[in-house]
């Protein structure tokens, strides 16, 4: 392998995956590992392992090292905050793994680390102001602007996921009620059938219920639209970017792209939608490479 390789992790819900770059951008090594949110140790071990595996497919070439996490380090208090795993919260999540990796590195929110790869080198190329969404265990946003991430003074810019749709809506994680994630990530749908119908069932198969026609899963679903619709416009009312880009495992639902837009030009603040909303091209690797992207 070439010395100018950039690594990149990105730390998932349910799995954290690392992926090696050559200086042409070219993917060399990208590997998958199931997440251990259940403490914060088990984490923090999981990424070390993954990296040493990528060092040791290096054959310890030098690289620069970025990784793709929830939530973001506090500039107060330089612990991470608003983590969907929340076993990082208010944890020294980038000094530990300095002193765990021994190699400099930028942490960066996983939905920036999307939008950035998607501004780059994916479906929002050449587009001044992209606003990247990810749509799957959570709700998280990015934005992109001239190819640059736009992180906001608490970076906290593009957290559209912790927007509150109802105030008396459903518990979220982070204290308030009714957050956009509640209603239209993957963990919120999956909650709000289970609490309608008594019965689990994951994202992928309410959807195929819905394109069934199973009441439940219609009005479950149409409802999921409009909460979808709803949220965004809010968004573009207020960043009005040049393009929206959808990544995450509910990104691939097709009607998102027919329903989905419709309810969001029904709602937003001008008098037709112009702004282009389109699926991810990078695949589900867009976070991880994004990762690689930022580091240093």
């Amino acid at each position: 392998m070439s010395s100018a390789l950039r690594f990149g992790i990105d730390l998932g819900g349910t799995k954290t995956e690392g992926i090696i770059l050559d200086a042409a951008g070219e993917v060399r090594f990208r590997q998958r590992v199931p997440t251990d949110a259940s403490s914060y140790d088990g984490v923090l071990e999981g990424i070390l392992e993954l990296y040493r595996a990528m060092r040791r497919e290096s054959n310890e070439a030098s690289h620069t090292l970025g990784i793709g996490t929830p939530g973001s380090v506090s500039k107060r208090s330089g612990l991470l905050k608003n983590s969907n795993t929340v076993c990082l919260n208010g944890m020294p999540v980038a000094d530990d793994l300095r002193a765990r990796l021994q190699h400099d590195f930028v942490l960066e929110n996983d939905a920036n680390c999307f939008a950035l790869a998607e501004a780059l080198h994916g479906a929002a190329r050449g587009k001044r102001t992209v606003f990247g969404v990810i749509m799957g265990t959570g709700c998280g946003g990015g934005i992109v602007i001239g190819g640059a991430i736009h992180t906001g003074l608490q970076s906290i810019a593009g957290e559209w996921g912790h927007m509150a749709l109802d105030p008396n809506g459903p518990p979220c994680y982070c204290g308030q009620r009714g957050c956009v994630e509640t209603f239209i990530s993957g963990s919120g749908l999956e909650r709000r059938h289970a609490e309608r119908t008594g019965a689990k069932r994951s994202a992928p198969e309410i959807v195929d219920a819905y394109r069934k026609g199973e009441p439940g899963a219609v009005a479950l679903m149409d409802e999921f639209f409009g909460h979808f619709g709803r949220a965004l416009a809010n968004v573009i009312a207020v960043i009005d970017p040049d393009v929206v880009v959808l990544g995450g495992g509910l990104s691939n639902v097709d009607e998102l792209y027919t329903m989905g837009i419709a309810e969001t030009a029904r709602r937003v603040f001008s008098d037709v939608l112009e702004t282009p909303i389109v699926r991810h091209t990078l695949g589900d690797s867009a976070g991880v490479i994004g990762a690689a992207l930022v580091g240093r």
